[in-house]
């Protein structure tokens, strides 16, 4: 999404500008290119050049510099994004007033492009009143704030004003600014991670999916545009985009409920999640205490949460299911796929090393309905992701040619 970007990054006096030097690495290796404006101030507390090695590009630091002072202007319209990071209390003022008195405050003030900024300041200063009224003031012109964070402050005390992280800083950036609109309008139903049927109220049966796979197919549609919902069970691991619905569930049954509820009004809906196929047919009230030799717990089959929205799909939605198997993968994959009746079918097989589950790698094969096979090589999970996403984009754009 960042590739070919043109990031313009000023960077003010506070403490917080030594993350200015993650924040230049992230953006340059997601392929954006990088140009940095310093206050005279923020020299003091991270080095210009090295900041200009990690960009190739000169660090611009005086407003009447000879070579600088005519291009204060140029910076503003060269950009595809202006980012203030870290902004001190004491230029987020001057910004809210229209102050110019350094160069990076003539570049903000003659910016055509769009401005975020990160604040960075100790818990007092956050919280004073006229804090609030300059930021109320720049949203006002038009600039987007990335909220501060709770943290351990440079002051010692423990409190709000730490600025964004690098990565979250540039989730948030790729977010709201550099979201593809290929699948805009389009809602995306995913289900990730696994279920837990309880036994009694401290046992379950369930298995060892990460949810992963599914957060990152829910990431990579939400990088193409799309309104995705994500109905997830039990995980420890989240999506980085705030702008993801996301729906915790714990059992199949829950997650049935979930998935029949958003599905009628779903464009594509991708079931990735690792069901539980059965589960106890009663559930202990209290701790089963351990006591015999043996105990045998009878099972149930849980209902089929692919088979019933293929049983509901209209011709206009795009249901996708995925498949884990240890022996005739492919012949598996592809009687489920027809008798589940799906659109495509995403085979998984635990005998590839390094794929399936609790990895950040994997290694797929996608087959759809029309005969075509999709090999996708052992590659991060991320990476994976956006290819099934590419996929599917293609088909959605022939279902839409037909429709």
């Amino acid at each position: 999404m960042l590739k070919g970007k043109k990031i313009l990054l000023g960077i003010t006096g506070s403490i917080a500008a030594y993350k200015a030097i993650l924040l230049v690495r992230l953006f340059t290796k997601a392929g954006a290119e990088v140009r940095v404006i310093m206050t005279p101030s923020a020299t003091n507390f991270v080095s210009p050049l090295v900041l200009s090695t990690l960009t190739g590009n000169k660090v611009l630091i005086d407003l009447f510099n000879e070579d600088t002072w005519a291009n204060h202007v140029m910076l503003g319209r060269w950009a595809d994004l202006m980012l203030i990071a870290p902004l001190s209390c004491n230029t987020m003022a001057k910004m809210a007033a229209g102050q110019c008195d350094n160069l990076l405050l003539a570049v903000y003030l003659s910016a055509t492009c769009p401005v975020v900024v990160s604040p960075a300041m100790d818990e007092d200063m956050w919280h004073h009143p006229a804090t609030k009224n300059n930021i109320q003031m720049l949203q006002s012109f038009g600039n987007s704030i990335i909220n501060v964070e709770h943290g351990e402050l440079a002051s010692g005390l423990v409190g709000e004003g730490r600025m964004a992280e690098p990565e979250s800083i540039v989730n948030y950036v790729t977010a709201h600014f550099f979201r593809d609109k290929v699948l805009r309008d389009k809602k995306v139903l995913v289900t990730a991670g696994p279920t837990y049927e309880a036994i009694d109220p401290v046992r379950f049966i369930g298995n060892h999916s990460s949810g992963k796979m599914g957060i990152a197919l829910a990431e990579a549609f939400y990088l193409k545009g799309a309104d995705v919902m994500l109905v997830t069970g039990p995980v420890y691991v989240k999506p980085v985009f705030d702008g993801i619905k996301i729906h915790q569930v714990t059992s199949a049954a829950e997650m049935y409920k979930a998935c029949l509820s958003a599905f009628p009004t779903a464009d594509i809906a991708v079931m990735s999640a690792a069901v539980a196929d059965y589960q106890p047919l009663n559930v202990a009230g209290e701790k089963i205490k351990k006591k015999d030799e043996e105990m045998v717990i009878q099972l149930a089959k849980t209902r089929d949460i692919l088979k019933s929205l293929g049983e509901i799909k209209q011709a206009n939605q795009l249901l996708v299911g995925f498949a884990l198997e240890t022996q005739n993968e492919r012949e598996y994959a592809l009687e489920k796929m027809k008798a589940k009746n799906a659109d495509m079918i995403v085979l998984n097989s635990l005998k590839d090393s390094n794929a399936g589950f609790g990895y950040d790698t994997n290694k797929v094969t996608v087959f759809d309905k029309e005969g075509n096979e999709y090999p996708l090589g052992l590659a991060s999970k991320k990476v994976i992701a956006a290819e099934i996403v590419n996929i599917i984009i293609s088909k959605v754009n022939v279902k839409e040619t037909y429709i």
